[in-house]
């Protein structure tokens, strides 16, 4: 499985408009667009996640949780975390570290370089038992037990 992106490519800066406005920064927080492929036989939907595990919270931050997307789906247009854009019928999106749902960018404390891991994961459920109100962390739970591949690109800001 292999997800790329139009608007970045692994190992990048992230661009402006993919950065929070908030906590010191000014980006148009604009979730970006996300497309995967080579998905396994057998998958039911997908789960998209951002994670920043740079965050000096011990546990990492949760950007970005989009789940219950359709098998038949096979990216994100940009903006879809953002409410710019569609998300496909029946996915939702759950709580960030920022407390509510929705893509919330890159926001790293000044002067610290931080890596944002957007991954997709396919599985083998047409849905996960989770709601608007899910941690990052309970949508990671749920993914481990249904996971049939993963595939993520990483980017870097600071």
């Amino acid at each position: 499985m292999r997800v790329f992106s139009q608007d970045f490519n692994d190992g990048d800066k992230m661009p402006e408009k993919h950065v929070f406005n908030g906590m010191g920064y000014q980006g148009e927080n604009v979730s970006p667009h996300l497309a995967w492929e080579d998905a396994p036989e057998g998958t039911k939907s997908f789960v998209v996640t951002c994670y920043d595990p740079d965050a000096p919270t011990g546990s990492g931050w949760w950007h970005w949780g989009v789940a219950n997307i359709p098998a038949s789906t096979t990216s994100l247009p940009q903006g879809a975390g953002s409410g710019v854009a569609a998300l496909p019928t029946g996915a939702i999106q759950t709580r960030t570290d920022f407390g509510q749902a929705g893509y919330g960018g890159a926001a790293p404390p000044q002067g610290e370089s931080h890596r944002y891991i957007f991954s997709v994961h396919a599985l083998d459920v047409d849905k996960l038992e989770v709601d608007e109100g899910a941690s990052g962390a309970m949508v990671g739970f749920n993914v481990h037990f249904h996971a049939l591949a993963s595939a993520t690109i990483t980017v870097i800001y600071s």
